[in-house]
């Protein structure tokens, strides 16, 4: 076999990795995002996704103001002078960590949602298996072969690969800006999406050019390979057509290789705006885990944390101003995340070790700013093994993306995301400004006595709607469902039998149709 045919055929065979300009691109292109995305009832949308990989300190990023007492003792060597807090609009309660002043900005524009307190059932502490259940939006206790977005494209288009892509839909499904390509994309039949490993390379792509080789034989052949990738590579043609019919207009982004999470936004923003059709993209920043030196003794707001979120401040900040002079602002959705939180308790390295749940942040024109969710409950003298208990579960984000941006149907959501998930309203439908902490208003949710010994009452109040009500201990391992059923509009009373329980705190959480609260209850006997 000659150099040509053992190319050709390992390039049809997927033996070869693809080369676009030096640089990896892997294309898992056969799915059935595609289809949906352009078939949606609006195919011009587009979400992006920031994975914080590591694990973010949500409470010094988003700072319990009305609880800062406790939080200092919980964690007087890492947190925030309170000085230092940034306020935002609408409430004293709630504050942002120092480095986050173009996110403090946007927030007050009304162009970003803090969503409080976001997590699962039953926390998994491991890097990996807590991204896998992020990924693949599954119970902690099931493992899923498909991602959240795979599953969906699966319903709408079964059958598929076959066909694709073709002259309706020339443009890859997915795009992440990395090495690999997120096991969120994973469909039934077939992986989606393609990765661009990095943003020099990118470059390199769109201006023609390839990393150099060495001028020796085997120099030589790996030049042609990256030619010959190049020029057989299935979207090559369609990703630089949109690169290079666009150009990045704000002055915002900084040097290129000090940020690279902007790096990453600031190809998306060129690519949307260059016509590329491609509706979701993977970007992300790593560090996250903080087991120490998280800050500078003496000097809390600044180090490793500080850095990192002035970097999403700054990424986030420039690429809406791109979006906003390329005039692409309301097509485009942004969302952060990350596998977990971290424990209340600071540890004696000047770091936090892996927790629970944690805030994200929404981001975009069309994002109904604001606040959603109480600010998490800080308990008196936290222990190094408590955690922030979910307040919204992750999927009830997803769940409203797919619907109230991808415009999903309940009848196909539920099967996508594996059973049914509430959604909240941070898709703006029209209107803008910033929103009140969700939940925050709706009636009554506490119970009696608190602390309990034997027995304790919760009073909550239904608008009519489905109620659950679930018990969790401080780690954030559901206890038991309280309730799970139909109550008329007004306020009930629960009497629960706490014998069997356990010293210590616990929380219980109220799910009334689109309404979440969580309290907490303290036996102690």
């Amino acid at each position: 076999m000659n150099r040509k045919e053992f190319i050709g055929n390992s390039i049809k065979a997927g033996f070869l990795p693809v080369m676009l300009g030096g640089f990896s691109v892997k294309t898992f292109a056969d799915s059935p995002l595609v289809a949906f995305l352009n078939k949606a009832g609006n195919e011009d949308r587009v979400l992006v996704l920031i994975q914080l990989n590591g694990g973010n300190d949500g409470l010094n990023t988003v700072i319990p103001l009305d609880q800062y007492s406790k939080l200092y003792t919980a964690r007087q060597n890492i947190i925030i002078a309170e000085s230092k807090v940034l306020s935002i609009t609408g409430t004293t309660a709630t504050g942002l960590h120092p480095a986050l002043a173009e996110m403090r900005n946007l927030y007050n524009n009304g162009k970003v949602g803090i969503i409080q307190s976001v997590g699962y059932p039953n926390p998994d502490f491991s890097h990996f298996r807590s991204t896998d259940i992020w990924l693949t939006a599954s119970d902690s206790d099931k493992y899923v072969d498909t991602g959240w977005m795979g599953r969906y494209l699966d319903t709408k288009f079964p059958g598929f690969p076959s066909g694709y892509p073709n002259a309706t839909y020339p443009d890859p499904p997915a795009i992440q800006i990395g090495a690999m390509v997120s096991p969120s994309f994973q469909g039934n039949a077939a992986s989606l999406g393609m990765s661009i490993t990095d943003p020099t390379s990118f470059y390199q792509f769109v201006s023609g050019t390839v990393d150099p080789a060495p001028a020796t034989p085997a120099g030589h052949e790996l030049t042609f390979l990256r030619l010959v990738a190049q020029q057989t590579e299935q979207y090559s043609g369609s990703i630089k057509t949109a690169a290079t019919a666009a150009t990045n207009l704000s002055t915002l982004y900084p040097a290129t290789g000090t940020n690279t999470l902007a790096d990453q936004l600031k190809i998306v923003a060129r690519l949307i705006a260059g016509g590329l059709k491609t509706r979701v993209y993977m970007v992300s920043l790593g560090g996250f885990d903080n087991h120490s030196a998280q800050v500078v003794s003496g000097a809390t707001d600044t180090g490793t944390h500080a850095t990192l979120l002035q970097k999403i401040s700054v990424a986030v900040n420039a690429f809406q101003n791109d979006l906003e002079l390329l005039n692409i602002d309301n097509r485009v959705l942004g969302m952060t995340f990350s596998e977990f939180g971290r424990r209340i308790k600071s540890n004696d390295s000047l770091g936090t070790d892996h927790g629970a749940a944690a805030p994200l942040f929404i981001f975009g024109k069309k994002v109904n700013g604001g606040l959603y969710g109480p600010n998490p409950t800080i308990p008196t003298g936290a222990s190094g093994g408590d955690n922030i208990p979910m307040g919204y579960d992750f999927r009830a984000i997803y769940a409203t993306l797919l619907k109230d941006w991808f415009e999903v149907s309940d009848t196909d959501l539920s099967g996508i995301m594996l059973k049914q998930f509430t959604t909240l309203p941070f898709v703006n439908s029209g209107t803008t400004g910033i929103q009140s902490a969700f939940g925050n208003g709706m009636g009554t949710l506490d119970n009696y006595p608190n602390p309990a010994s034997t027995h304790t009452t919760i009073r909550f109040t239904s608008n009519g709607a489905h109620v659950k009500i679930k018990l969790f201990d401080n780690t954030g391992k559901e206890i038991m469902e309280l309730v799970d059923g139909t109550y008329s509009s007004g306020t009930h009373e629960l009497l629960i039998n706490t014998e069997s329980f356990k010293n210590g705190m616990y929380y219980y959480q109220l799910q009334n149709g689109n309404f979440q609260k969580t309290r907490t209850l303290v036996i102690n006997r």
